[in-house]
């Protein structure tokens, strides 16, 4: 008897220990401060493009010459202001969330843009509607737009844009 009572404390504070740090933690993502703490800078922007999982074609970078500085801004009340979008003198501000998953990141605003028209005819999009988080740490960003749903067939055409951000500095006064 005097050996089963070690025993059963010991598998008392294993049960025990086991309740106490299985209990589901919620909304415990560093996602949102990481988005809104600072401005992001957009470093670059290629275009890929696949037939089912295949790259066909070369790498497209789009805004190459661009002299303008092209930020994006989360905030934390969930709205959200793109300065500059493809390079076209404009301020745009929308609502952004994340999806429960907290691996794409949706907005509702809308851009001028000239990409894609041999005339640089401007039409009205919304680049990140429905935006996959690539990369996202403290100081990199990276969202892919397009064709991005996970399931594909092998023969369809599909076309991702990936955009590049940097954190931007502050500057100091």
């Amino acid at each position: 008897m005097k050996n089963k009572i070690p025993l059963v404390f010991v598998l008392g504070l294993v049960m025990v220990n086991l309740l106490s740090n299985s209990c589901k933690k919620d909304n415990n993502s560093n996602i949102p401060h990481l988005l809104t703490a600072g401005s992001w800078l957009l470093a670059t922007v290629q275009v890929y493009n696949y037939v089912g999982d295949a790259q066909v074609g070369v790498i497209d970078s789009l805004y190459v010459g661009c002299d303008s500085t092209q930020t994006f801004t989360f905030n934390t009340n969930n709205t959200c202001t793109f300065v500059n979008f493809a390079c076209l003198a404009q301020k745009t501000t929308g609502n952004w969330s994340l999806t429960a998953n907290r691996l794409y990141l949706t907005t509702d605003m809308t851009c001028k843009d000239t990409t894609g028209n041999p005339n640089k005819a401007v039409k009205q999009i919304q680049p990140f509607s429905n935006a996959q988080i690539a990369t996202l740490g403290v100081y990199s960003l990276v969202l892919q737009t397009g064709d991005v749903q996970p399931n594909y067939s092998a023969t369809s055409r599909r076309r991702i844009v990936r955009y590049g951000f940097i954190k931007q500095k502050a500057v100091s006064q």
